[in-house]
């Protein structure tokens, strides 16, 4: 597959001035071809308040009076074609503003190719690749769909593996592919989601200060090397999420703020396109050139690298214009409230575009507010979106957990506050890489107890995520027990898995992947109410939950059982639908795991004793600090 260059159409620009250009990437930026038959580069870029535009670059020696661009009649887009020009070399936009004598050099806005951090320049390159993943991608609206067994492993391409033999340099994305692809598939995920990969100039900003919409960092390699790394785990069998930032971008002078001597791209006013949380700016989402940039760089993921899902940074930020921002310091919109209102039209659009053209794949937002209807269509008034991050599941659940065991019983309704709203959206269970930085520590060191209880207790969270309803996500390291906080310069502490205990870890969480994808109960009906009934929530003394998942059928409930204390429970009694043995198919005690090996000896055979309002019971022995679930017998054998 390659990427041709066509010439702007009077279509496309109207598409373009309307916001509704979904592909702009086809007509911008520097291109390959021919001319009259000479070899060379067509490019392209938009800066209507520009007096003059000209191509620099390796091809002519930097010299900006030798290959000035053309204003396209009053479109603001700025072309021409540059002969001699190979792939590999450099470029810039030298833009000369009408306005306050303003004269910069500027990446270009749809490059595919950066040069590497700290240098800025832009690379003239194809995308030309064959592709290998043909079955994945006919298939992979099943291993998408809500109903599916969705586990994502979230992955900062930096700082997962690092090469000790050489300085501790980052792995390359074809270094990677093997190696990611391998270690998912043992672990049992099924999707991999990137921190953002589009290149950004500041590597501690794990790629949220994006400055290249359509170009993946070339600290890892060229753009076939990242398309090598997705078509692997597709042949694999993993789908791709990828990190994706409409929502602000960083002011380096060689990006896309005050890009032809105007805010261009961002609001002029601080006060809408200023953010006071990243010192970054704001896109005008009122302007309709910038929504099809936008637009057509989240299509670009989709078209070039076969992405299978993108997932929306910072979502509540674009929703309100009052964000992080103190009375005074933003402006209402124009019936007088605090939405963005031309931001929200933005997602709804940029969603309906999406699921139009790609059915199969996900879009998933990272939304911390009680936004109501961000998955939802946004023909009922919803944002459009495939899933929605829980973030109030993940600080409730961390916040118990975080609390001595002694002390769970008075914060009770933390673990049970999320089914007043659980059902309300398509929601994704993160744990995510927010969580492990910013001295907030790792999973593992928000535990509590000395170091077996902190093992036991995150056994025991990673229990609690599969069991309850939503797809999973879980940041590199957690799934081990990774005991320091993430460091984005250095590589996981996989010396780790050497030692039985954090190896145990790791096996529990394959195990529950593993019972995720066999269990129609633990995924089909993640956002559906009808797939979750308590069985007991009100034991406080004890700090010990119970809950059935049910299939789509009802025919194959699976019972979780949780003890959050240290205290064994031996004959705990709890009710069951269906006679016959249950079997208990994970138990987080397990010595496999790392934990005492107290459980039911495999099965335990249900009693004709009502319980919990249901027809027979079980008489459970409950480790301390540990999940534990049960399947019926019966069931199984059918």
């Amino acid at each position: 597959m390659s990427i041709r260059y066509l010439r702007l159409s009077d279509d496309d620009l109207h598409l373009f001035n309307e916001g509704r250009h979904r592909r702009l990437y086809h007509k911008l930026g520097a291109r390959l071809g021919e001319a009259e038959g000479t070899a060379g580069a067509f490019f392209g870029v938009w800066a209507p308040d520009a007096e003059r535009v000209s191509v620099v670059g390796d091809f002519n020696g930097w010299d900006e009076t030798s290959h000035p661009l053309h204003p396209r009649a009053s479109s603001g887009i700025w072309e021409g074609f540059v002969p001699g020009v190979e792939k590999g070399m450099n470029y810039k936009f030298r833009v000369a503003s009408r306005l306050g004598g303003y004269r910069v050099s500027k990446a270009d806005p749809f490059a595919v190719l950066a040069e590497t951090p700290p240098k800025t320049a832009s690379v003239v390159w194809d995308l030309a690749y064959d592709w290998g993943d043909g079955a994945w991608m006919a298939g992979r609206g099943r291993a998408n769909s809500r109903h599916a067994p969705i586990s994502i492993y979230e992955v900062h391409l930096g700082s997962w593996r690092r090469v000790p033999e050489e300085g501790w340099r980052s792995l390359s994305y074809r270094e990677m592919a093997p190696r990611l692809a391998s270690y998912v598939k043992e672990a049992g995920f099924t999707h991999v989601e990137f921190l953002p990969v589009m290149e950004h100039p500041f590597f501690g900003s794990w790629g949220y200060l994006t400055t290249s919409y359509f170009a993946p960092s070339s600290r890892f390699g060229t753009p076939q090397d990242f398309m090598f790394l997705v078509d692997h785990l597709h042949r694999n069998g993993i789908g791709v999420i990828l990190d994706w930032v409409p929502s602000h971008f960083p002011r380096d002078e060689h990006g896309l703020a005050f890009f032809d001597g105007t805010h261009l791209f961002e609001h002029a006013d601080p006060r809408l396109g200023f953010h006071p949380d990243w010192n970054s700016a704001i896109f005008n989402f009122g302007r309709n050139e910038v929504r099809s940039f936008l637009l057509s760089s989240a299509m670009f993921w989709l078209d070039v690298y076969h992405a299978d899902g993108l997932r929306v940074d910072a979502v509540a930020s674009m929703l309100y214009r009052d964000y992080s921002r103190r009375p005074g310091e933003w402006i209402p919109n124009v019936h007088g409230g605090r939405e963005n209102l031309e931001a929200i039209d933005f997602l709804r659009r940029l969603n309906e575009d999406v699921y139009r053209e790609y059915p199969d794949v996900q879009m998933f937002a990272e939304e911390s507010t009680a936004w109501p209807l961000v998955s939802r269509p946004t023909s009922v008034g919803g944002l459009g979106f495939g899933f929605k991050w829980d973030m109030g599941w993940m600080h409730d659940t961390l916040a118990f957990l975080a609390k001595d065991p002694v002390h769970r019983k008075y914060h009770h309704d933390l673990m049970t506050f999320r089914f007043l709203y659980a059902f309300n959206e398509n929601f994704v269970l993160p744990l995510s890489h927010d969580e492990a930085v910013h001295e907030k520590g790792s999973l593992l060191g928000k535990m509590p107890g000395d170091d077996w209880r902190k093992r036991a207790n995150l056994r025991l969270l990673f229990g609690v995520q599969f069991a309850h309803p939503g797809k999973k996500l879980v940041f590199m390291g957690g799934e081990f027990g990774q005991g320091r906080e993430w460091n984005h310069d250095g590589s996981l502490d996989w010396d780790l898995l050497g030692l039985p205990e954090h190896e145990g870890i790791r096996r529990w969480v394959a195990d529950l992947n593993r019972l995720l994808r066999t269990e129609p109960a633990l995924h089909e009906r993640d956002s559906d109410p009808d797939g979750f009934e308590w069985v007991d929530c009100r034991d406080v003394d004890h700090s010990i939950f119970a809950f059935l998942r049910r299939d789509a059928a009802r025919t194959r409930p699976v019972l979780a059982v949780f003890n959050f204390t240290p205290v064994p429970r031996f004959g705990y009694r709890v009710g069951v639908p269906e006679g016959g043995a249950w079997v208990e198919r994970l138990n987080g005690d397990s010595v496999h795991y790392g934990g005492n090996g107290m459980g039911n000896l495999g099965e335990v055979e249900a009693e004709d004793r009502p319980f919990h309002g249901r027809p027979f019971s079980l008489a459970l022995t409950l480790p301390p600090l540990a999940a534990v679930f049960f399947t019926s017998r019966s069931l199984i054998s059918s």
